[in-house]
């Protein structure tokens, strides 16, 4: 049960994805109250697992998760990028990349750290079934709050976060004359499975136009996915199995193997797209958006969870109950923007390596990362940038929240509201 008094500062959260939950938990223990809205019945995720990376794994350390994760770590001893037939281009190593960037890279499913998140966070705060509608995003000079609206009623916010996916209602009332995300070219298949008999090592897999990886999890499952290139759309008549069979059943072990054990019941297909250039801002008046909703982009590099989540945690940071919210989402967008910009543009970058299908360049991509592969290092060091990333509030607890510092302003905003003088 939440005990905040009711002059606490209120927060709606639009979405339960690992993004809006991230967000709820951190805010929470800043001192906010929280409401989160999700349309879907339940917390169910849509998803079969998620990688996430030493960065987004210091994020969760600020709130108290992030050794629960790296429990999780399933990945041991050798890895790496492979051709269609089998051939390594390139090896990695679990240990070498835990020493490099001071941590484990952890493959869960994406129930496991929803439940993580949602035992954060006091009963009642989520509420299933919630469609959710951003009719007011609030205004701070004139201390106009944000509007939710709701089919059990409006919801009035000191602040409302946007954490509602790709296709973002939240981004789009927002800033409604940017483009919609774009297609990359790629669709991508998700799918998980009991582990095959014989032993494998990790691995990502390219081929012409297309790509595999097969990823242990902790609890004796392998969390598969592909890549291909396909009309916008695109659905296979007979079945997504079929269709995998099709493109992949040729590929080297334990491939066919995985997909003998595969069901079109626990296939996931997606058109993949992004943004091909970033809002103007992450933010306006009162409401923010993070993750897909801010910035989506292609999974080639395994990072828009981690985005998501170092996102939740810079917004969280910055919006201590008693600091001026403007002030706050200026910041956020301000650390924010950047980041997520270059790794949006890396990512499109590594996507355009997927969509060869002419031989000779195909050819010369896999001479690249093989050359890359045969210099000590090389490969782990071009993820530098991303998996260094630290939290601004590394290592620090929440700071210490007395309620009745806020009682005034919110009266302050209640006169506001009803017309008197502030």
């Amino acid at each position: 049960m939440d005990t905040h008094p009711p002059s606490t500062p209120h927060a709606v959260v639009i979405g339960s994805g690992i993004g809006g939950l991230t967000a709820a938990v951190a805010l929470h223990r800043r001192g906010w109250r929280v409401t989160v809205l999700e349309r879907a019945a339940s917390l169910r995720p849509v998803g079969a697992a998620i990688s996430l990376a030493p960065n987004s794994l210091r994020a969760l350390d600020t709130l108290v998760l992030g050794d629960d994760v790296r429990a999780l770590a399933a990945w041991q001893g050798d890895g790496g990028l492979r051709t269609a037939r089998g051939r390594w281009l390139a090896r990695t190593n679990a240990r070498a990349a835990a020493e490099r960037f001071g941590g484990p890279l952890v493959v869960l499913p994406r129930a496991t750290l929803v439940d993580l998140l949602a035992s954060r966070l006091p009963d009642g705060t989520v509420r299933c079934a919630a469609p959710a509608t951003l009719a007011e995003p609030g205004g701070t000079a004139d201390r106009r709050p944000a509007v939710v609206t709701t089919p059990h009623g409006d919801l009035e916010a000191d602040l409302v976060v946007g954490a509602d996916g790709i296709n973002s209602a939240v981004r789009a009332a927002l800033f409604p004359a940017h483009p919609a995300p774009a297609y990359t070219g790629l669709t991508s298949w998700r799918l998980l499975v009991p582990a095959p008999a014989r032993p494998f090592h990790p691995h990502e897999s390219w081929g012409r136009g297309a790509l595999w990886g097969t990823q242990p999890l902790k609890d004796g499952r392998i969390y598969a996915y592909a890549s291909a290139v396909a009309p916008a759309g695109a659905k296979a008549p007979d079945g997504e199995r079929a269709e995998l069979l099709r493109r992949f059943g040729d590929w080297h072990d334990p491939i066919p193997a995985i997909l003998t054990a595969a069901d079109d019941d626990g296939i996931l297909r997606h058109d993949i797209r992004h943004l091909t250039a970033p809002p103007p801002a992450f933010h306006r008046g009162r409401t923010a958006l993070l993750g897909d909703a801010a910035h989506p982009m292609a999974p080639t590099l395994g990072q828009g969870g981690n985005q998501a989540i170092e996102d939740a945690i810079v917004l969280a940071h910055h919006l201590p109950p008693r600091r001026a919210t403007d002030a706050g989402l200026a910041a956020y967008s301000a650390d924010r923007l950047p980041r997520t910009t270059a790794v949006v543009r890396t990512a499109a970058r590594v996507a355009r390596l997927h969509t060869r299908t002419a031989a000779p360049a195909v050819l010369l991509r896999d001479a690249l990362m093989t050359l890359a592969g045969a210099v000590p290092g090389l490969a782990l060091r071009s993820f530098d940038s991303i998996a260094d990333w630290r939290p601004p509030c590394h290592a620090e607890p929440a700071p210490a929240y007395d309620h009745r510092d806020d009682r005034q302003d919110s009266q302050d905003r209640h006169a506001h509201r009803q017309g008197d003088p502030p």
